[in-house]
Order: structure tokens, then C-alpha cells, then sequence
């Protein structure tokens, strides 16, 4: 009986850390193994990467020797000392497969809260911090937007679907804050697709910061429609 190797990762494999390691990072598991790749991490998402690498692998041998352990049980062989063998063996490496794959786990975990935690200290304040321009330029990123660069003259702008731009230097800002984040495997020159994070996505759930006062209109002498004239 042949079977895949037990030792293969693979981003098919699904952890239990995978939903809260994406919503700490602001990118799909995919992504953060692309980006670990390439490179483009800092030290706590890389250490992060690595770590959720080697829980994919243990969960994977976990999974290859649980349905080993199922096919040997399931009266496709013959019932006899070899099998018997076979089967104790499995058991056995399937246990040690476990221990493995929960040491793994406990280190990730180590990892995830790390990031998560500088996540927390350089999140930015409430919505109501944010100035109307920064809020107006994440809501329209939210709608769809990519980070492109000028065939001639090489500035870099953020393009939303709406057509307006936000500025890279509010974008760069936006993305130190964690706010947003830029698919990097692109070129700049056909559009690097950006997206809000959790965090972007909270804060512009948050109740949006009031505008300035209003300022009432002086009407010019003449002007129509009149004013109508208060009632006694």
C-alpha cells in the first residue's frame, strides 16, 4: 500500500490557529507563506510563518496516519498477525504524531500572541481620532483599490474604484498603522490590489468622527430665494 509522505506541508491543511493567525496579520494563509518567501515580513510575522509551517507539517502526518490507521481497520486486508503488527505500529506512530503536532501547536500559539499583541499596541485610537480625510480615503480603499506607480514619472498613488487617489504618503501611513494591506506579488505598473485589515475594518465600523462645525451662510443682498421673514 502506497501512501503520500507524512512530512509534506501544505497550505491545504487546515489548523487550528488559521482563522485567528489571518485575522492577526490582515492576509490569507497563502499570502503569509508568499511573503515569508519573498521576504517581505518583519521578525514576528516571519517567526509566525515559520512556526505555522511546521504545525502544518505535524497536522498533516496526523492526518496521514489517522486514515492509515482507518484503511488497515476497514476489512480491506486480511485479519491476521501481520495486520495486527501493522496496525500497533500505526497507533503508535500516530500517537507520536499528536505529541508533535501539539508541541508545534504550542509554539505557533507563542507566535500568534506575539503578533497579536503588537497588533494591539499600534493599533490607532477610536474613529474618532481619525481626521475626515483619513476616513473619507479608508472608506473608498474599501470599495476596491490598488497602489500603482506611473509609467513616467514613477509616483506612486493609491487608485480607488471610484477613481479618486489617495496619496502615498497617507497610504504609507495607513499600512504602518495596520490599517491596510498591499498584495506584493504584483508589479506596481499593473496595480498592487490593496485591502483593509481587521484592524482597517473595525475602525471604520466605529462611528464615524463628526465633521466640522458648520458655518452659516451670509446671503448676498438680493439674492434669491429670499429669506422668509420670521413669524410673530
Amino acid at each position: 500500500m502506497t501512501s503520500p509522505s507524512p512530512s509534506t506541508p501544505s497550505t491545504n491543511v487546515v489548523t487550528a490557529l488559521d482563522h485567528r493567525i489571518e485575522g492577526a496579520v490582515g492576509r490569507s494563509i497563502e499570502q503569509l507563506w508568499q511573503h515569508r518567501e519573498r521576504h517581505l515580513l518583519d521578525d514576528a510575522q516571519t517567526r509566525l510563518a515559520d512556526a505555522h509551517h511546521g504545525l502544518v507539517t505535524a497536522e498533516r502526518a496526523v492526518t496521514f496516519y489517522r486514515l492509515l490507521l482507518a484503511r488497515l481497520a476497514s476489512g480491506e486486508f486480511e485479519v491476521d498477525e501481520a495486520l495486527c503488527t501493522r496496525i500497533d505500529r500505526t497507533v503508535s506512530q500516530l500517537a507520536q504524531a499528536v505529541g508533535e503536532r501539539d508541541a508545534q501547536q504550542a509554539t505557533a500559539q507563542m507566535a500568534l500572541e506575539a503578533v497579536e499583541k503588537a497588533a494591539r499596541t499600534q493599533r490607532p485610537g477610536p474613529a474618532q481620532e481619525l481626521s475626515a480625510p483619513d476616513f473619507a480615503a479608508l472608506l473608498a480603499i474599501a470599495q476596491g483599490a490598488k497602489l500603482r506607480e506611473h509609467l513616467l514619472t514613477q509616483r506612486l498613488s493609491v487608485v480607488t474604484a471610484s477613481g479618486s487617489r489617495v496619496a502615498y504618503h497617507q497610504f504609507q501611513r495607513f499600512e504602518a498603522a495596520g490599517l491596510v494591506v498591499r498584495d506584493g506579488s504584483r508589479p506596481l505598473h499593473a496595480g498592487q490590489p490593496v485591502t483593509l485589515t481587521e484592524a482597517g475594518r473595525t475602525l471604520l465600523a466605529s462611528p464615524q468622527p463628526p465633521g466640522p462645525p458648520t458655518v452659516p451662510s451670509v446671503r448676498r443682498a438680493g439674492a434669491w430665494p429670499a429669506p422668509s421673514a420670521p413669524r410673530r
